[in-house]
């Protein structure tokens, strides 16, 4: 856990002004999920009983999408932050411009196409919180737009961390050859079975003519 806060602590420090704009932007977007979306109201007699849910209450396919815009958001700067060295289509900042997009036109159906009540009584309304999370969208998609605008270099292979730099081998000693015209001298094979030689004899090895 320690590790792991240091991380995201020294990817923060490493982000650029704009980049960490559209980090709260998605931050914001994700903590929203847990403020009241949804307002539902049943009819209990002649009385309204009102009941406040948030995204992870009525939890269907526009609200995971909008939680993986957030993560996904959140994780592209982190590694970014990280000097990751991958190209997206279009740029980084093209990818949060769209996500910011694709979150707002999440919020715009979910106002004409509320969550399914159970009950013919029942009716389900927006919340304050809903609002809030419609802003967080359109900051994303601002700062993603910030960003697009900006010509900033990605990072190199060189740059990042996790590149795997094999180990240069060693050059191979070149065997010096004897020169043209000299004889080899085989290598006496050494052991107890080697043959000796006495002192001032000549082998059979040896060339008498270049003694």
């Amino acid at each position: 856990m320690r590790n792991a806060l240091v991380r995201i602590g020294r990817s923060w420090r490493a982000l650029e002004r704009d980049q960490r704009q559209a980090a709260i932007a998605a931050f914001a977007l994700l903590v929203t999920m847990v403020l009241p979306w949804y307002d539902k109201n049943v009819a209990v007699g002649s009385h309204f009983a009102s009941d406040h849910l948030s995204a992870f209450g009525v939890f269907s396919w526009v609200e995971a999408a909008i939680f993986l815009v957030s993560i996904g958001v959140l994780m592209l700067l982190f590694y970014r932050g990280e000097q990751r060295a991958f190209h997206l289509p279009g740029g980084d900042g093209t990818v949060i411009f769209g996500a910011g997009l694709w979150a707002a036109f999440l919020f715009l159906w979910r106002v004409f196409d509320r969550p399914s009540a159970t009950g013919s009584a029942t009716t389900v309304g927006i919340q304050w919180g809903f609002f809030f999370a419609f802003l967080a969208a359109g900051a994303l998609a601002y700062t993603g737009y910030r960003i697009r605008s900006v010509d900033r270099v990605e990072p190199t292979k060189a740059q990042d961390p996790t590149t795997r730099v094999e180990p240069t081998p060693l050059p191979v000693p070149a065997v010096p050859r004897p020169p043209a015209g000299q004889p080899r001298r085989r290598r006496r094979p050494a052991g107890p079975d080697a043959p000796t030689q006495i002192a001032g004899q000549l082998s059979l090895d040896d060339d008498p003519e270049h003694l």
